[in-house]
This record gives C-alpha cells, sequence and structure tokens, in this order.
C-alpha cells in the first residue's frame, strides 16, 4: 500500500509541476515519521516514473538528484536501483543513469549498521556488473551497425564510469567484501567481463579499446588487489631488498639459501611490495653489484650470486607460500624482466662488463629452472634492444665471467668426485687436475661456483684431508716425494686462499671427541693472521722442538737446494717461525749479510710456496709487537719472501703457485705495511688492490665517518658494497650499541617524511650486518631511554619518532621470526661477542628456553623492570598508554601500534603482537589510525560473516 501511495505522490508532484525543494517538503509531510525511505524504496519508485518513456522525465529525476544530495536515500539504494534498468537501447536513459552514479561515485560511503554497509558493497558489485552488460551490449552493437559515432560516444561514457570506480582503492576493496559474501554475483562478473573482452574486436577506435582493457584489468585484479598492486606502485625502487641483496652477495656469499629466502619474504610481507618490483629489485641489486664490483675475485663473487645463487633463490620463493592470491609467481618473474628490459643503461653496463648478454643468459637461467615458460622467454630475449659492441680486440677471444661461472658449476661436483677417490697409489693423476685449478682464474670461479652452490664447505673439506695426506710416508723416491710435496703446498695454498676470500667457518670442522684435529685447522687458528684478528709471536704455537729448528735452519743456510725426500712438511711449517726469528736475529747482530738472508729466503719460497706463507705469517705477528724503528729489517725479509723466484729447477706449477702465494701474502701484510705508510711492492698497474681493505678514513673520529657514510648513503638512496664493509669495520670497532645509537640519531635528525623513510629502509638493511643483537640493544636500552626520559620526547615528534616505530618493529619482527631458524650466518659468527649475553642465550636454538627477545617483548608483571636489564617493552608502551601525560611520546606508541598492525599478516593475530597486554586491544581500537582499511583488514578475518560486516563498516565509513 505504501509503495503503491509514494506512486501516487510523485505522480502528483509532477502534474502540478512541484519544484525539488516542494516535492520533498510535500513528502515528508505526507508520510509517517520513522519510516526510512530506503525501506520504502523510494530510489527505486523515483527510478521507475522516469525512466517510463523513451527519454528521461526530468522532473523526476530532479527529485531522485534533490534526494540523493539531502540524503534522503542510500547511495546503496541508488546503485540498487540503476542495476535495475536493462534496457540499452534508450541511450537517453543511460547517460542520465550515468549522470546520476557521477554524483557520488568519487565519494561512496556508509556511516550506518554493518547490514547497511555490506548492502552498499553488494550494490557496488550489481552497477559494476550493469556497467559490464552496458559496455558488452554497445560493442555488440558496433559490430551490427558498423562505427556509429553516437554509439561510441556512449560505450565511451560507460567505460569512464566504470573506470572512475574502479580505480578507487577503497570501491574495490568494497566489491572485494561483496565477492567473498556472494561468490554466486561475482560469476555475474566474470561472465560479463567476458563479453567485453568478446566485443572489444568490434571496437573501431584504438584508443577506446585500450581503456576498455585498462577498466577490465582493474575488475580482474579485485581477487587479488588487497595483497598485491597489479600495477607498478608508485616507489620505482626498494632500498631494503637492495641493500639486504648487496649485503648477501659481497658478505654471506657462502651463506645457505633458506634463510636468504626468509628474510627476503620478510621484507616483502613488511613493506608489502607486490612480486613483480620486488623481483625487479633484486635484478636491479645484482647488475648493480656486477658493475660496481672490484675486479677480480670480488667480480666473480658477484657474478656466481647473480647467474647461480639468485635464480635458485627464485626458485625457493616459487614454493613459497605467496600472499599474491590468483598471480602465478611466473607471470610474476616475466612482468619483472619486462621492466627490467626498460632499464637500457643499466643492461648496456652490465653487459659492457661482462663482456656478454647477461639478460639472455639470465633468461635461460630462468628458463631451465622453471621459473619462465618458453614463449616469454623468447619474447623476452627478442625484444632486448641490441647492446653496445662488447667484443674488442684486446678481450675477443676471452671468454666472458658468466659463462665461465656456468661452465664451472658442473665442474666442481666433477673436482668432489675426483678428489674423494683414492688416490695413495699414483697421487700423480690427481696432481694434474689440482695444477689445472690454479691456472689463471680457475680456482676463484671454482670457489665462486661451490660458494653459491652451497658446496664451499665441503670442497674445503677434501683439502683438508687432501693437506692430512702427504703426512704418511713411507719409502718413497724423489718422484714420489716430489708429488707429496706439491700436493701438501697446493692443498695449504688453497686453503689459505679460502679463508681468506669467504672466512675461516667454511674451512673449520665442528671440534671432532675422537682423533686430532688437523694440521691446517689448528695452523689456521694460532698462526694465520686475518682481518681484525691479533697474534701473539710468542705463543708457544710458534715455539717447535729445538732439535727440528736447528736441522731446519742448517738446511736453509747451507744447502743450495731443499731436498724434499722424507720431508714431513707440516712440522717444516711448524718450525719455520721459530727458525726465522733464529736467522732474523743473526741479521741484526751482523752475523748474516743481507745477500745471505736472500739466499735463505730465495730457499724457502723455492720449492714449497706454504713455507713462505707460515714465514711470513709469523713475520706479520711480530712486526705488530716492534716500534717502528725495528721494522726495517723484518719488512724487508718479507717483501724479499713475496717476490717470486725465477729458477730453473723449482718444482711443477711453480707460476701458478707464486702467484697464489703472493696474493696471501699481501692479504696478510697489508694492515701492518699501512700503518706504516709503507708499500709491500711497487704498484704494478695490472695488479688489483686488495678490495674493501682500509676504507676508514685517516685521522678521523670514527663517530664523524659512521655520519658522514650514512649522509651518503641516504643522498644516493642504496648501500653499496663498499659503505657495507665500512659499516661493518665501525660495528666491530664501535661495538653494538655506540653503532646502534649514533645511527638511531642519525635517522631523528630527518624531519622530512621522505627522508625518514628512506633512512629507515636503509638502517633496517644495514642493521643486518647483525639483526640480533642490534635488535636487543635497540629494544632493550634505547627505546626504554628515549621513553622514560621526558628530556628525550621532543625527538620522537613526528616525521622521525614514526620512522622509529616502523624500524623498531620491523627489526623486532625479523629478530623474532629468525632466532628459531637456525644457526647464525658466518657475518655474524665472525663478530667479537658484545657484553650483552653471549649469542646462544639471547636466541637460543630450543624453543624450550626462553630468549632474550621473548623475555624483552613479553609482558609478565611479576618480573620486575629496570633499565639495566632490558625493559619489557609493551609493558613499557602499556603504562604510556594508560598514562595521563601526552606528547610525542604517547604518539610514538601509537605508531609503534599501527606499524605492528600494518606488519601483520592478513587473517591472523600473530607475531609480536601477541605479547600485548590484553587490556591493550581496547586502548588501541580508540587510535585514529585504525580508521585505514589495509589496517581494518589486517586484523578481520574476512572467511566469516562477522568479519566482512566489521571490515566492511569501516571501510565503508571512510
Amino acid at each position: 500500500m505504501k509503495v503503491v501511495n509514494l506512486k501516487q505522490a510523485i505522480l502528483q508532484a509532477w502534474k502540478e509541476r512541484w519544484t525539488d525543494y516542494q516535492w520533498a517538503v510535500n513528502i515528508k509531510k505526507n508520510f509517517p515519521k520513522g519510516a526510512t525511505w530506503d525501506y520504502l524504496n523510494l530510489a527505486e519508485a523515483l527510478m521507475e516514473q522516469a525512466m517510463i518513456g523513451p527519454s528521461p522525465n526530468p522532473l523526476i529525476l530532479s527529485y531522485l538528484k534533490y534526494a540523493i544530495s539531502s540524503q534522503m536515500v542510500s547511495y546503496a539504494s541508488v546503485l540498487t536501483a540503476i542495476s535495475k534498468f536493462d534496457d540499452f537501447s534508450r541511450d537517453l536513459c543511460v547517460k542520465s543513469l550515468l549522470d546520476i552514479i557521477d554524483m557520488f561515485c568519487c565519494r561512496l560511503s556508509c556511516h550506518g549498521k554493518a547490514e547497511e554497509c555490506i548492502g552498499l558493497c553488494r550494490a557496488l558489485l550489481g552497477v559494476v556488473v550493469w556497467l559490464l552488460q552496458a559496455c558488452a551490449w554497445y560493442c555488440e552493437n558496433l559490430r551490427e551497425l558498423g562505427p556509429v559515432p553516437s554509439i561510441e560516444a556512449i560505450l565511451r561514457t560507460c567505460q569512464e564510469r566504470l573506470h572512475t570506480l574502479m580505480k578507487s582503492t577503497k570501491n574495490r576493496a568494497l566489491v572485494h567484501i561483496a565477492r567473498l559474501e556472494d561468490q554466486g554475483s561475482w560469476n555475474n562478473v566474470e561472465q560479463a567481463v567476458i563479453k567485453v573482452t568478446e566485443g572489444l574486436g568490434n571496437v573501431p577506435n584504438q584508443t577506446l579499446r585500450t581503456s576498455l582493457e585498462e577498466s577490465l584489468f582493474l575488475v580482474k585484479s579485485i581477487p587479488s588487489m588487497l595483497s598485491v598492486q597489479c600495477e607498478l606502485p608508485v616507489r620505482a625502487s626498494f632500498p631494503s631488498v637492495h641493500a639486504f641483496i648487496m649485503l648477501e652477495a659481497t658478505m654471506n656469499l657462502i651463506g645457505e639459501i633458506q634463510p636468504l629466502v626468509e628474510q627476503l619474504m620478510m621484507i616483502k610481507r613488511m613493506q608489502k611490495i607486490p612480486t613483480p618490483p620486488f623481483v625487479l629489485e633484486i635484478w636491479k641489486a645484482c647488475f648493480t653489484g656486477l658493475i660496481e664490483s672490484p675486479e677480480g675475485t670480488e667480480e666473480l663473487k658477484w657474478t656466481a650470486f647473480t647467474f647461480l645463487k639468485i635464480p635458485q633463490v627464485l626458485l625457493r620463493l616459487k614454493k613459497y607460500p605467496q600472499g599474491d592470491q590468483g598471480q602465478d609467481f611466473m607471470d610474476d618473474v616475466n612482468v619483472a624482466f619486462q621492466y627490467l628490459l626498460k632499464l637500457t643503461p643499466l643492461l648496456d653496463k652490465a653487459d659492457q662488463r661482462c663482456t656478454c648478454d647477461c639478460l639472455s643468459m639470465l633468461l635461460q637461467e630462468c628458463n631451465k629452472l622453471g621459473l619462465l615458460s618458453d614463449s616469454n622467454s623468447a619474447s623476452l630475449t627478442s625484444k632486448r634492444e641490441s647492446a653496445p659492441k662488447l667484443k674488442t680486440g684486446d678481450n675477443a677471444n676471452k671468454q666472458p665471467n658468466p659463462v665461465l661461472i656456468l661452465r664451472a658449476e658442473p665442474t666442481v661436483t666433477n673436482i668432489l668426485k675426483t678428489v674423494d677417490a683414492d688416490h695413495s697409489k699414483s697421487p700423480e693423476g690427481l696432481l694434474g687436475v689440482l695444477g689445472h685449478m690454479l691456472s689463471g682464474k680457475s680456482l676463484d670461479l671454482l670457489l665462486a661456483a661451490a660458494a653459491a652452490t652451497g658446496k664451499l664447505k665441503s670442497f674445503a673439506r677434501k683439502f683438508i684431508k687432501l693437506n692430512e695426506f702427504p703426512k704418511h710416508i713411507s719409502g718413497e723416491g724423489s718422484k714420489s716425494a716430489s708429488v707429496r710435496a706439491l700436493l701438501f703446498d697446493i692443498s695449504f695454498l688453497m686453503l689459505c686462499h679460502v679463508v681468506q676470500t669467504y672466512g675461516s667457518e667454511v674451512v673449520l670442522s665442528e671440534p671432532s671427541p675422537l682423533g686430532e684435529t688437523p694440521f691446517f685447522e689448528t695452523w689456521l687458528q694460532t698462526c694465520m693472521p686475518e682481518e681484525g684478528k691479533t697474534l701473539n709471536p710468542d705463543h708457544p704455537c710458534f715455539r717447535p722442538e729445538p732439535g727440528k729448528v736447528e736441522s731446519l735452519v742448517t738446511l736453509l743456510n747451507n744447502s743450495s737446494e731443499m731436498k724434499l725426500v722424507q720431508v714431513k712438511w707440516h712440522e717444516i711449517c711448524i718450525s719455520i717461525p721459530a727458525a726465522i726469528l733464529e736467522i732474523l736475529n743473526a741479521w741484526e747482530n751482523g752475523l748474516l749479510s743481507v745477500e745471505a738472508v736472500q739466499k735463505i729466503t730465495d730457499n724457502i719460497k723455492g720449492k714449497v710456496c706454504s713455507m713462505a706463507i707460515c714465514a711470513v705469517a709469523w713475520l706479520v705477528a711480530h712486526v705488530r709487537m716492534l716500534g717502528r724503528d725495528e721494522r726495517e729489517k723484518p719488512q724487508t725479509m718479507i717483501r724479499q719472501l713475496i717476490t717470486p723466484l725465477y729458477a730453473e729447477n723449482t718444482l711443477q706449477f711453480y707460476s701458478e703457485r707464486v702467484t697464489i702465494m703472493s696474493s696471501i701474502m699481501e692479504h696478510m701484510c697489508a694492515d701492518v705495511f699501512q700503518q706504516m705508510g709503507a708499500a709491500l711492492r711497487p704498484p704494478v698497474e695490472s695488479q688489483e688492490q686488495i678490495p674493501y681493505r682500509n676504507l676508514l678514513p685517516a685521522k678521523e673520529p670514527i663517530r664523524k665517518a659512521l655520519s658522514s657514510q650514512f649522509q651518503t648513503v641516504l643522498r644516493k638512496g642504496w648501500v653499496d658494497s663498499q659503505a657495507l664493509h665500512l659499516f661493518e669495520g665501525l660495528l666491530n670497532m664501535g661495538g653494538v650499541f655506540w653503532f646502534t645509537n649514533n645511527l638511531i640519531k642519525e635517522l631523528l635528525k630527518e624531519t622530512r617524511r621522505e627522508w625518514a623513510n628512506r633512512a629507515v629502509e636503509l638502517l633496517y638493511s644495514i642493521f643486518c650486518l647483525d639483526t640480533q643483537q642490534i635488535t636487543l640493544t635497540l629494544l632493550g636500552t634505547i627505546l626504554p631511554n628515549l621513553l622514560t626520559d621526558s628530556a628525550h620526547w621532543h625527538s620522537l615528534s613526528d616525521p622521525p619518532g614514526k620512522a622509529l616505530a616502523k624500524l623498531s618493529v620491523w627489526c623486532a619482527l625479523s629478530s623474532y621470526s629468525s632466532h628459531h631458524k637456525g644457526p647464525l650466518s658466518a657475518r655474524q659468527r665472525k663478530r667479537q661477542k658484545e657484553d650483552i649475553e653471549d649469542y646462544n642465550s639471547l636466541f637460543p636454538l630450543e624453543d624450550t628456553q626462553p630468549s632474550k627477545l621473548m623475555r624483552l617483548l613479553s609482558s609478565n608483571e611479576d618480573e620486575p623492570v629496570t633499565l639495566s636489564s632490558p625493559a619489557n617493552l609493551f609493558l613499557l608502551i602499556s603504562s604510556i598508554v594508560g598514562s595521563k601525560m601526552a606528547g610525542p611520546h604517547t604518539q610514538f606508541v601509537q605508531s609503534f601500534i599501527e606499524e605492528c598492525v600494518e606488519c601483520l599478516e592478513q587473517g591472523s593475530r600473530g607475531s609480536i603482537l601477541q605479547f600485548m597486554p590484553f587490556t591493550m586491544v581496547s586502548e588501541l581500537v580508540k587510535l585514529p589510525a585504525l580508521a585505514n582499511p589495509k589496517v581494518v583488514l589486517a586484523i578481520t578475518d574476512l572467511t566469516l560473516p562477522l568479519g566482512r560486516r566489521v571490515a566492511a563498516k569501516a571501510i565503508s565509513a571512510l
């Protein structure tokens, strides 16, 4: 009855030509109070009456527009009424409906009950179906009637409204909720999309066709829109991903793949990076690293990392449960490569550096591993514009590094098998294999390939075994003696080189309760100089049995040529330091001439290079203890030992062995000679400098060096390998608290939001040098100091305060998620342990033992909270939220909680928020920042009807 009365009232108003204002006043007088106009279907009644003829009734339409403007009717009821009109042949009516959509499509909202908000979601989905059906109808018309301008015009208008509705993230989110509410209605969308797609071929206007495709793309992206942006986001670079890749390639090539994948996924989740730009950033970092890497070993490391390790990382990422539902990982990799193709200058530089088409080689590797389909791989290869001329006269015959690295990878496996065989009967065959490994850059290629594929440790174990083999002598002739000497020497040289290139962790095994420690491991720990390791030249390890030392001194002094038969090389290596001390003393006291000393050093390096290395290792430790004036003679001896000997009767592979020997010695001596400002040998153009050594500016306080390096990185926008090495040096030198505290001060200086956010991304990746120790210092000492002392509160104002909150959450999440994932990386183990606590008690591998981070975040109110031990952070935060004094510190707390919510995986209340006291949840809901759809969706479970209602209500009110 009410509906009939309503229609009569509308007709009467039309007959009497009431203005929209008069109509509204009269209709409100004649209908009972309390009844909502939506309940009476006012919007539908007005629409029905307005659309009776071939063209719309302007007066009744004005009533509808007045009802919309004065909020007599809800947007949902208007959209529902529009979607019921299905006679698209009346194009004037359709145009007027599109004009009505225009009135409010940019500000759709609902402040009613949850059911009304869900109603808006459903209505919006209905109108999307209606617009798609209209587009399909007009496309079909164009097929039947040909290119009629009026049809094209209305098709364009429909497409524009669809695009305006769908480009709003909020509207797409509302449609997404409706999709989950009723899968059947979403099927209507999919069918309408198919019909429009089929009709696209009928649209003669190319621009219009492209616009339609874009609008369809937005509609199709709705199922995955909450977890992934399908278009490249406004930000084109992600410094954290870039710097983390730099860090891993430069300092942790030997690291296992899984922890690297976990950490990358953590960055991707926390920063909400869609997969295509995420993969793109990994490639950008690889190419930048390749281009910037110092020549030689470092360049080969980067090549192995890029062409061997990263494709394997992507293969693991493919298997990782992606948040991008509906999006295939292979498609994402394809899209990433398409973006990479546009970075022509980067690709050209990489091609010039490697003298090959790097991209096509990568595409081949990805295709082999099933990361790219054959068709995509071929299409991408064809799109690469021809690179600059790569082969010049000098390098025309050289094989490019990527080609060599990819060949080296299967060779590593073959060599491991060969070394494993029993060589006790005829070790000569093995010698041929080892000799081949020493030639040119073969050794570095093989080691880089082994490091990138996780085989370096077994490589090192085999060479330790090989180094032990020559200990066992039984009646031997001169030929087998020289083979034995060479096996010992080559394995010793290779092991020293591995240690200097990849760190001693690769070589050192777990101490075995049975059996003795191999000679090389003992020598490495007690005698070999490494960066940041100080040796005592008077240590008992340098003082063997006097009898053996005397016979060695006699042998070196008298013999014109070293005899090899029956020589126990490991004993010689242990005795040589004491022999060198005697020779040095004799020279100091005038008992030996320079020429005599030269003859001795020639003898030392003439056959077995490892003797010379053991001599130099002791000399380096000895020189460190001497005053400036006393250093001349030992330094002269070092120079004599490092210079190759050109004689006829040297053992096989001498030039190859001497090259490695000189490089090993140079690394050992670098620090000692630099302290004196002396050169180890005259500079030779072709000889590379030791990369990343002595990066600290001379005579500059380390605080200033840290600040200026961070500012440089901030301006540049990414961290390069050189900067990472400098930061690591400063971390080792200043300690964790000093390093973290001063970098946080740098962050708090940034008063511009864009720069503060950039600083967070860069600091997070720099903190990956030792995430766990740094996080404990940050959450346990630095934050409590800032939050509890009112003198520091001003520094927590936004934007730096918000940035610090973000950084703290990221660090906490990373430490929490990785503390039980397995042993620390070699890089973190190498660092001097701080006095906070031993690593294992900080992050125990057994989950039963509570770690320090757990205690730090937990909210056990029985534990006394003192600042000397790291405070329980959430208890501190809880007390700030509950206190009556507001200020920048309360703003910081809000930002901290917001970021925790922001970093939650959709549909789970896990991670560090589980440590939050329950009483804080009600306080949290009052924070204004919850008026953010992403936050709402993060903390509501959209699989449940209640979750969808809560989400719809919150998003509709925005």
